[in-house]
């Protein structure tokens, strides 16, 4: 019990001391319980949807998919003569057609989408009593003819629509207008999707191209028929041919569909909060570190007085389980604003998700307390362990004595050679000549690089420490030299501090240069490969109607238009080998608008009747060679057997392991109405009109903001923008290790101006002013953050060069550093250790000259 006291007395003397540790904490629990509540939520939102939405059991077209957008721009149909099957099955009721497609694109009178933006989908479907389950009409009337439609309420709030609005729905049937005649509102949350309802045998017509089918067929079951009799008594109606589902069997298909974007959200968030851990870890270190070494005189009283090491260590533990438990339990409430916020955060982007969904799992707050506190308690185990080998005579020496003036032998020795691994480890993974194997040496290469900075820090600390004063301090004059020496007082300590934020700043420069070379080498292989001068295509990968095609090929001052498609086929070599394959149909006049190196064959062969391309990497796994017969089987029409005309290089990176056939060869094979729409469009101006041509393209797009035109420029810059956006995302996760980090600057100096309280006290008596003071502490900071910061960026590029070198085995070949980057990072690292400062150095001038010389 004794220890249990002197560890809550030592707590709340020093609980200034802890707030910052206790902050660190918080933040990398919050981000944990916020990950989890927030994806929790999500899962509750969507089966929630799932549960009103689905009836009893479903018929849908076999090998339907309800999240893709099919390459024909229709969905999968059943005939309208099912209904009366599937309504006298056994155990059968309230049995309904419906009519569903996402390849629709809305728009209103102004000719602005209203569609959502955030890659949610805009669905339109039919009006029936079953979208009662979900939605119910706010104001106006359901569709009663070809002339109305119904939005849902969101959707008409966010884009001012209103009743008697005209929209204009664009598929690959045509153009219809409708005005709207009523407001649907959603009685469970709508996760963002954009949904219009029109009148059955309208929305069999427009969207699906004739009356008298459905996409699915849906039926309830009678009292006391349970879903699985009656989808047994279903499959005996209508046999074979047709997938059935019950509510559940759907509902458990929808989390599937949604599982794998939770969790890639989940475990990336998961990671960046592991990555806060991580830099917690160090400031934690350091702050019992200098508490104990303050505490030298006190704990070698207790020793004397008869503690043993056992309990001098368990009374530091104990302080750091109190620690852990209070900034663990903050942080389990902070992560439920956090997800709250992250809910607004993603409704502003076009997720609609509603806080009366909001899901707190009992375990959520059970992993962020237990992970807490068992990082923090890890973190203080050696510090404890220092703590219990204070011997009774440390009683007689000045408090706060550093032990630990320069790192051990062992230690630097031990760090070396964890560097030195890493570092082979990072040129096996640059050497390598597949991805795999490289991918393996590349993380054991960066866990050992890290691991070896993190140990070898202190001897590196006495280094750049010195030459950073050169540099950066000793036109300070003597403040400067100060300061440099308070730096290098503790290189431990110093290590400890600059490596948290050697860590967020290593990822950072690791990942600017990976995202500089890959939009480097797109916008060479684009210079390189793309002839074509225009590209035309959705953001959404919604397929390109027929009309606006249509107007693209009649645009002044086009040479070309160069239709592209794509299908997946089942393709079976001489050998009688099966592989699934990509297989691009697409014009002549593509071979020139992008330039692909054959290693046998021409290329333009490949455009004759019955021919096709393969690339380099099938045709070595397949032993084919040029002059072979392959078996093409296109689901819904006939196979073909096409000749090897030519072998495409495989080094490239766009269109990488592509087949290429000819359009009317696909036709041949496939009926009119399963033959793909172009997924996208090449366009070549007439020589000397690229301007005009340029302009006559969108002026043609115009009435469908669906696609977008882009010349070469515009391309490139999309890419860039993407990897942006990218990286952005990536560097707004890792500011909250980067914050973590600067807590333990200030955490840092805070400690040491308390350790030196009698030094400063000295300082100012002998005439050093409060100005100079603030400003040593302030050069203090700025030569530890400076430190951290060197280290990171040299072991993120080292990261990120290696890293580019695998990716050059994908096509991504050429190495860009992002210098400005670098260096804007380097420089915003001294304003951090200026701010880090602020306080310490504020609370070290307020000192009372006296009293801090009395303080012992």
């Amino acid at each position: 019990m004794s220890v249990l006291k002197t560890s809550l007395r030592n707590f709340l003397a020093h609980k200034g001391r802890m707030a910052l540790s206790a902050v660190a904490v918080l933040l990398s629990v919050a981000f944990v319980s916020g990950t989890l509540v927030f994806t929790d939520t999500m899962n509750t939102t969507f089966d929630k949807l799932f549960a009103t939405t689905a009836s009893d059991v479903t018929v849908s077209p076999e090998g339907a998919s309800d999240d893709e957008t099919p390459q024909t721009g229709r969905p999968e149909t059943l005939p309208a003569a099912l209904l009366d099957k599937v309504a006298k099955a056994e155990g059968a009721r309230n049995v309904q057609g419906a009519v569903a497609s996402l390849s629709v694109t809305v728009v209103d009178a102004k000719n602005k989408n209203v569609g959502p933006t955030g890659g949610a989908p805009t669905i339109a479907v039919n009006w029936s009593p079953n979208e009662l389950r979900s939605v119910e009409i706010a104001s106006g009337h359901e569709p009663r003819g070809p002339t109305d439609v119904v939005v849902d309420a969101a959707t008409a709030e966010k884009h001012g629509l209103k009743l008697g609005d005209a929209l204009r729905t664009i598929s690959v049937t045509g153009d219809f207008t409708a005005k709207i005649s009523g407001i649907a509102e959603f009685k469970v949350t709508n996760p963002g999707a954009t949904l219009v309802y029109f009148e059955t045998a309208t929305a069999q017509r427009e969207l699906l191209g004739k009356e008298g089918l459905f996409t699915q067929i849906t039926a309830d079951a009678a009292p006391g028929v349970s879903d699985d009799a009656l989808k047994a008594g279903i499959a005996a109606a209508v046999g074979g041919g047709y997938k059935l589902q019950t509510a559940a069997e759907a509902a458990d298909a929808g989390r599937e569909e949604l599982a794998g974007f939770l969790d890639v959200m989940k475990y990336a968030m998961l990671g960046f909060a592991g990555i806060a851990f991580l830099v917690g870890i160090f400031l934690i270190v350091n702050t019992f570190s200098m508490l104990v070494a303050q505490r030298t005189r006190e704990i070698g009283l207790m020793r004397a007085i008869g503690s043993s090491r056992r309990q001098v260590n368990r009374s530091v533990l104990i302080e750091a389980l109190l620690l852990g438990l209070v900034g663990s339990a903050a942080g389990v409430a902070a992560g439920v604003g956090l997800a709250v916020g992250l809910m607004k955060l993603m409704s502003a982007v076009g997720m609609e998700l509603s806080t009366g969904d909001l899901t707190v799992k009992w375990t959520t707050p059970v992993v962020g307390v237990v992970l807490g506190v068992v990082v923090t308690v890890l973190a203080a185990y050696v510090p404890a362990r220092r703590a219990g080998k204070i011997s009774p005579m440390a009683a007689l020496r000045d408090a706060g004595t550093p032990a630990d003036g320069r790192a051990g032998r062992v230690r630097g020795g031990i760090g070396l050679a964890l560097t030195a691994a890493g570092a082979a480890a990072l040129v096996a993974a640059a050497r390598a000549e597949e991805a795999a194997p490289g991918s393996a040496w590349l993380g054991l290469g960066v866990v050992l690089s890290l691991l070896g900075f993190v140990v070898v820090g202190p001897l590196l600390a006495g280094v750049v420490v010195r030459a950073l004063g050169v540099v950066v301090l000793r036109v300070f004059g003597p403040v400067g030299r100060m300061a440099e020496r308070n730096a290098l007082r503790n290189p431990r300590r110093t290590g400890a501090t600059g490596a948290a934020l050697m860590i967020g700043l290593a990822l950072v420069a690791c990942l600017s240069v990976v995202g500089s070379s890959m939009v480097a080498s797109a916008t060479e292989e684009l210079d390189r490969s793309v002839g074509a001068d225009f590209i035309v295509q959705s953001g959404t990968g919604q397929p390109i109607v027929p009309q606006a095609q249509a107007a693209l090929e009649k645009a002044p001052g086009i040479d070309h238009v160069t239709e592209y498609k794509w299908l997946d086929v089942t393709v079976t070599d001489p050998r009688g080998k099966k592989a699934e394959q990509g297989l691009a149909a697409a014009d002549p006049t593509y071979a020139q608008d992008l330039r692909r190196e054959t290693t046998a064959g021409r290329l333009a062969d490949a455009y004759g009747p019955d021919a096709l391309s393969v690339g380099s990497d099938y045709a070595t796994a397949h032993g084919v060679k040029v002059g072979d017969v392959l078996t093409v089987a296109f689901k819904g029409g006939k196979p073909a057997k096409l000749k090897v005309a030519a072998i495409t290089s495989d080094q490239a990176n766009v269109d990488k392991g592509a087949m290429y056939t000819d359009v009317t060869t696909v036709a041949r094979y496939l009926p009119a109405d399963r033959v793909p729409h172009s997924l996208l469009l090449l366009a070549s101006a007439k020589d000397g009109q690229e301007t005009q041509a340029y302009q006559a393209l969108k002026d043609a797009l115009a009435p469908y903001p669906q696609y977008k035109v882009s010349n070469q420029a515009d391309y490139k810059e999309q890419l860039q923008d993407q990897v942006g956006q990218l990286l952005n995302i990536v560097y707004g996760l890792l500011a909250l290790a980067i914050v973590v980090a600067v807590l333990g600057v200030v955490n840092t100096l805070a400690l040491s101006v308390v350790e030196r309280t009698r030094e400063i006290g000295l300082m100012r008596a002998i005439g050093l002013s409060r100005r100079q003071l603030r400003r040593m502490i302030r050069l203090e900071s700025v030569v530890i953050a400076l430190f951290g910061a060197l280290l990171g960026l040299g072991l993120g590029m080292g990261w990120g060069t290696a890293a580019q070198k695998l990716l050059a085995l994908e096509g991504l070949g050429t190495l860009d550093i992002p210098w400005p980057t670098i260096l804007t990072v380097f420089v915003a690292s001294a304003f951090v250790g200026l701010f880090a400062a602020l306080v310490p150095a504020f609370r070290a001038g307020r000192m009372n000259v006296l009293n801090a010389i009395a303080s012992e």
